[in-house]
């Protein structure tokens, strides 16, 4: 039995590699592609056809998987380059590519490796862009450089089956002097703009002072104005008041005067007015001036009572 066992051991190894080349072929042939993957199969060497996320099964010994791509969107990262800006400023360059692989089969037959040459093509539009404008200028017009090489990677790429969804520049570095001229530039321009909105605060506080002030004297003014005339008013007042009163006192005066023994009344007063007056010269003087006819008094109280005898003569129409 152990000799027939020897015997048949060539024909069990054969058996057993047969069975390890199927086993092997059967592994070889079967592909599973992930999600958002894609295989390009060639058979014989020439494009067989694509295959998408699922199972699939190779012909043995004629297809082959030749090229692998992710579907997925790819960030790439675009290194950094010198660039020559419009004022002659060298200033260094670096940015992202964001990128997808629409048709497996242009990206695969259309150019060798679509990255690297998205990558240096964003780097070629990235300095012809550049210089075209001024140093300021390039950190104003981020939006519109990610623009242009958006549309000029995405127009470049259109044959490889590869879709450019946005360009995002990272940094835009200027030589060091450059940088210490900037910032002295910024200074001097917050400086100025401190300066002038310093001025324009003490401006407008001086205005307003101005103002403040105008008012006050315009007030004042017219608080003056109103005083004067509040005066001048109750000046008129009282003169009307003491002319009414003097007037209905001279009335009255006039009236008692026509009334019977008037006249004598008056004469009465004035003349103890005159004596009343020359008796206080006598105390205020030290000489006394005597007249040299007393008869000379009653003359004097006699010219005073004809002054008032002659209005009531004319009134009564008796003027001799």
């Amino acid at each position: 039995m152990l000799a027939a066992l020897t015997d048949n051991m060539p024909l069990t190894i054969i058996l057993i590699g047969v069975i390890v080349v199927m086993l092997v072929m059967f592994f070889k042939t079967i592909r599973i592609v992930p999600q958002k993957q894609a295989f390009i199969v060639e058979r014989l060497g020439k494009y067989s056809g694509t295959l998408e996320a699922g199972f699939h099964i190779l012909v043995p010994f004629l297809d082959k998987v030749a090229y692998r791509h992710t579907l997925k969107e790819q960030a790439v990262d675009v290194p950094p380059q010198a660039c020559i800006t419009r004022d002659n400023i060298a200033v260094e360059v670096d940015g992202i590519l964001y990128m997808q692989l629409v048709d497996p089969k242009k990206g695969s037959y259309g150019i060798d490796n679509y990255r690297f040459a998205a990558t240096q093509l964003a780097q070629t539009t990235m300095r012809s862009v550049m210089g075209k404008l001024d140093l300021d200028k390039t950190f104003e017009e981020r939006e519109n450089i990610n623009s242009v090489i958006v549309e000029a990677v995405d127009k470049a790429s259109d044959p490889w089956g590869v879709k450019v969804t946005r360009y995002e520049v990272k940094n835009i570095l200027p030589p060091q002097s450059i940088k210490d001229a900037m910032e002295k530039q910024m200074r001097a321009e917050r400086e100025k703009r401190a300066t002038i909105a310093e001025s324009e605060g003490d401006r407008q506080a001086k205005i307003n002072r101005a103002e403040g002030d105008r008012q006050e004297m315009i007030a004042r003014s017219e608080g003056e104005k109103q005083k004067r005339i509040n005066e001048a008013e109750g000046r008129a007042v009282e003169i009307l008041k003491v002319a009414e009163a003097t007037a209905n006192g001279i009335r009255e005066i006039a009236k008692a005067i026509s009334e019977k023994g008037g006249i004598n009344a008056v004469n009465l007063r004035v003349a103890e007015q005159y004596l009343g007056e020359f008796g206080k010269l006598a105390k205020t003087n030290n000489s006394i001036i005597i007249p040299t006819n007393l008869a000379d008094i009653a003359g004097v109280i006699k010219a005073a009572t004809s002054v008032i005898k002659e209005p009531a003569a004319v009134e009564s129409g008796q003027v001799a």
